[in-house]
């Protein structure tokens, strides 16, 4: 029986975040939050339970504050594009792909309006990211046991728990744990490792100041640990966007502490990669001797050369920006790039790895500005209650959901994450998350 005291002693750091802690500021929607944090925390490996248990929340909270919702300009903006799209619809190419397509977009909207609602706090987003964090562990062994030996999934863990596991890897030689595709798991894990690095901060910064303790120290441990883990997976996706917005989150926590020597170290081992891969001669074949091959070929695209010029992103980008020409006012609607470029490339493609581009063709030029617009917003209040923030720690927190955010959308101009149930859900939570402490400082 001293297993389980000792096991209790191990996930004390961890456990903090489900005790009296866990409290919303309005009495009301406490049971609300407590579910939404448990179903938050099972979601990446019970993705159906998960999604049941946030979307009831979400449907729940819209109920019971209708009014507050109602009165919010941003929400009237999402009503709008909301209407524009079904318009679209009406009007695309293949309606009956369009209206399915909705499904990507409409479901999203309401979960960002009742998790606006529902998160109002620095200390809630604090919450949320250990929430976030703790569940990447099981999710990087998985992948670390897929790659490297060769551990698979079934047909009933994959109606269960919507677990995609291939032996190998997918594509093979990447790592996609129990996601469908190696590109998915970096768009999850850079999202994840950019929280993780958050709160490794925040303890590294509380232990620097004298506030010590067994429970600091353990939890920079475990932080140590998850973060280090989720680097070395997002490595192993192979993922060059994933590389990049992971170095460049960084080099941003590093200006926000003012750690010039973390910003001159990231700096010059970016330098040194890109200067394998497109550096001129010889300074190229010096740092090649140095750089490994996995680094400087995959981002000069050696390692998958003699590709199908029809699989090429720069070709999808310029048949999505052709079908943005021919309607620029309503698209072809959504879902219908597939089929519009598999009629003329004969190649089936989900999207044109691109979410931008992807919009102006399939809902228009108008309805894409009025998304971003929307978007802008929340994040510009985000950066300025950043900076306003009375409390150094609160500032932190806000500061890492804006930069994993703004690494969700930058992963979204070379990708399209928006088909994955858990990485969609996971962006549009945190700019919720963002908007409902910029409205609960703005009273609004």
């Amino acid at each position: 029986m001293k297993f389980y005291p000792a096991l209790q002693k191990v996930l004390r750091p961890i456990l903090f975040i489900f005790k009296d802690n866990f409290r919303h500021p309005v009495l009301s929607l406490q049971a609300f939050w407590n579910c939404a944090g448990v179903s938050l925390f099972i979601f990446p490996l019970c993705v159906y339970v998960g999604a049941v248990g946030l979307s009831v929340v979400a449907l729940a909270t819209c109920y019971q504050q209708g009014q507050t919702i109602i009165v919010r300009p941003l929400n009237w903006g999402l009503a709008i594009l909301t209407g524009w799209l079904v318009i679209t619809a009406c009007l695309a190419f293949h309606p009956v792909d369009a209206f399915l397509g909705l499904a990507n977009l409409l479901p999203y909207f309401i979960i960002f309006v009742a998790y606006s609602t529902l998160i109002q706090t620095p200390l809630q987003l604090r919450q949320w990211a250990w929430i976030i964090v703790i569940p990447s562990v099981p999710m990087v062994i998985l992948g670390f046991g897929q790659l490297f030996w060769g551990w698979a999934g079934s047909e009933l863990t994959h109606i269960i728990l919507g677990w995609l596991i291939k032996p190998k890897g997918d594509p093979v030689g990447r790592m996609s744990s129990v996601f469908m595709y190696a590109n998915t798991l970096a768009g999850y894990l850079q999202m994840v490792f950019i929280l993780g690095l958050g709160l490794w901060v925040e303890e590294f910064r509380r232990k620097q100041s004298g506030l010590k303790s067994i429970n600091s120290s353990l939890r920079i441990g475990f932080l140590s640990i998850v973060v280090i883990g989720n680097a070395l997976a997002l490595i192993l996706t192979d993922s060059r966007n994933a590389w990049i917005i992971t170095v460049l989150s960084c080099l941003a926590f590093a200006l926000y502490q003012g750690w010039r020597w973390l910003v001159a170290f990231v700096a010059a081992v970016a330098g040194s990669v890109l200067g394998a891969a497109f550096g001129v001669s010889p300074v190229r074949e010096w740092l090649r001797a140095i750089v490994p091959a996995f680094f400087w070929a995959r981002l000069t695209d050696q390692l998958y050369s003699n590709r199908p010029p029809e699989i090429l992103r720069v070709n999808q980008w310029h048949f999505a920006w052709w079908m943005t020409q021919q309607r620029p006012w309503t698209g072809w609607g959504l879902r219908n790039f597939t089929l519009l470029y598999q009629q003329q490339m004969h190649v089936w493609l989900g999207h044109p790895h691109n979410l931008f581009l992807m919009l102006t063709a399939e809902t228009g030029i108008p309805a894409t500005i009025l998304f971003c617009g929307l978007i802008s917003w929340v994040l510009a209040q985000g950066v300025l209650l950043c900076a306003s923030y009375p409390r150094r720690s609160d500032r932190l927190i806000i500061f890492s959901y804006l930069v994993a955010f703004l690494g969700c959308t930058l992963f979204n101009t070379v990708d399209v994450t928006l088909f994955d149930l858990r990485v969609s859900t996971l962006g549009w939570l945190l700019l919720s998350a963002i908007c409902g402490v910029v409205y609960h400082r703005l009273k609004i």
